[in-house]
């Protein structure tokens, strides 16, 4: 038995008290985030009624309005019941629209959505109520401007509550302890997507398996005893969240597992064993109630793919006032530093395993292909890329372009050519493609892209498999917003140097 099993001493609490703490601070925290929400509203409109009626806002409405009453002035208290009645209006859509319960780690983008369709729905509510109730009483800019007050007032609230989040995760603050059940394939691969992001709030305090990894003792992921001792770690470590990751063969563990947890009054999730199928969305259909899993198409293609490409192609050329000037710097710095091209010309794997020629600055020495394999024994990636943070073959200017992603700016030329998109897989090179399993082939059934999933979620500190996944998961659920919300968490990861080296 692991030492860590023995037991620890810790306060007077069981784990279904501590359990119940959780819970009464959780819903704490959302009557707290209602209020403040609801004084925000109030605040919105107490704000929309002065740009409207004092402030004389737009200039246009000044020689309109006296200082004195008009037929066109209204007092502030008489639209306190329109005030109320759009708080509570709100109140209700937040709700409905699960504001208070969006999922631990989401992104400022996900609670921008739901006030942004939230409040436009209340406002056109509020707006047909008023005027079929009193058509001459209130003032239709007011609703307009309470309407840009509520969106602009809630969701800088929540960058900043983002923001602190995410800090105090990434600080060690407020994670929950996360244990993994399952070891093996698909148990690691969850270990290791936990800890590429550590921002997204969980620890894992460690696994349980019958038959240790080592490879995972290796990663500084305990193992802390064998499936059956789930109580009893549970107990000792404080555990918030067990993950049930057991390969197919274990299966008929499931039952008595999620038992345990609902014993123990634990929060618990089922990994299912789909990683052999190599998908991660699938079609259900239910026949007399049993579901028959399919796998979901790819909804990049037909007119899908039209727009794509029109949206690629318009940002690249509305964006080439800005690139080229700085290519031009870029390409002058490279030549000054080191001896050789600015440009670095590859051969890379496309769409259904194409060939292309992939356009990137050159940030390594000219014979860095022919020295690639001096230096295999010191890769640092898993899978069949090679990576290294302090690769000798870098140069100077090519280490600030690769922190940067700078060096990949001439895939822009690659984009128009139509060899690329703006967001999609990583292209992979032939050396690399000629390594993959089968269910890695299915990443090339879209166009590559100069940023993706990938690129936002860890860059080089995702694993491959994870990698490949995360692509599937594009193409299968691919949509306007998705590439939008790519390129613009895109930015922060670039400017941060996430991952990259």
């Amino acid at each position: 038995m692991d030492q860590s099993l023995n037991p620890v001493v810790r306060p007077p609490l069981t784990v279904m008290s501590e359990h119940m703490l959780r819970r009464e601070g959780g819903w704490t925290t959302h009557l707290l985030s209602l209020v403040i929400d609801q004084l925000l509203i109030v605040a919105s409109f107490a704000l929309a009624y002065w740009m409207r009626y004092l402030a004389e806002w737009p200039a246009v409405l000044k020689p309109v309005i006296s200082e004195v009453e008009t037929p066109n002035f209204v007092p502030f208290n008489a639209f306190l019941p329109i005030t109320l009645l759009m708080v509570l209006l709100l109140t209700v859509l937040f709700e409905i629209k699960g504001l208070y319960r969006v999922a631990r780690g989401s992104g400022w983008i996900d609670y921008a959505s739901i006030i942004l369709s939230s409040t436009l729905t209340g406002i056109a509510l509020l707006i047909v109520f008023v005027f079929l109730y009193r058509p001459f009483f209130y003032s239709r800019l007011i609703f307009a401007f309470a309407g840009i007050n509520i969106i602009v007032l809630l969701c800088l609230w929540r960058g900043v509550l983002v923001a602190i989040r995410h800090w105090c995760w990434s600080q060690g603050i407020g994670q929950e302890q996360v244990l993994v059940v399952g070891g093996n394939g698909l148990g690691q691969q969850v270990m290791n997507g936990l800890f590429a992001q550590p921002h997204q709030g969980y620890r894992l305090v460690g696994y349980l398996e019958d038959k240790p990894s080592p490879t995972i003792q290796y990663r500084h992921c305990p193992h802390l005893g064998g499936i059956h001792d789930l109580k009893m770690v549970v107990t000792n470590h404080r555990v918030n969240l067990v993950i049930l990751a057991l390969p197919y063969w274990l299966q008929d563990r499931l039952p008595e597992l999620a038992q345990t947890c609902r014993l123990l009054d634990i929060d618990f999730r089922i990994a299912p064993d789909l990683y052999q199928l190599s998908f991660d969305r699938v079609d259900v259909l239910q026949v007399s109630g049993v579901p028959l899993i399919g796998l979901k198409a790819v909804s990049i293609k037909g007119w899908n793919l039209a727009l794509k490409r029109a949206i690629d192609v318009g940002l690249v050329l509305l964006s080439a006032p800005v690139t080229l000037p700085l290519s031009l710097c870029i390409a002058a710095l490279i030549r000054l530093d080191s001896h050789g091209p600015a440009l670095f010309r590859q051969t890379r794997v496309g769409k259904h395993g194409e060939h292309f020629t992939c356009y990137k600055f050159r940030t390594m020495v000219v014979d860095a292909e022919k020295r690639q394999a001096e230096l295999t024994a010191l890769n640092e990636a898993d899978g069949p890329l090679f990576k290294m943070k302090r690769d000798p073959r870098v140069t100077r200017v090519g280490g600030l372009l690769r922190r940067s992603s700078l060096d990949e700016l001439p895939q822009l030329l690659n984009v128009l050519l139509g060899d690329m998109s703006l967001v999609g897989p990583r292209p992979g090179l032939p050396t690399e493609v000629a390594c993959y399993e089968e269910w890695h082939h299915r990443r090339l059934e879209v166009m590559p892209g100069l940023t993706g999933l990938w690129q936002v979620l860890g860059r080089s500190n995702t694993t491959f498999d994870e990698m490949v996944r995360l692509d599937i998961y594009y193409a299968e659920n691919w949509s306007v917003g998705m590439d939008l919300r790519i390129i613009f968490q895109t930015v922060p990861a670039v400017l941060l140097s996430k991952g990259a080296y």
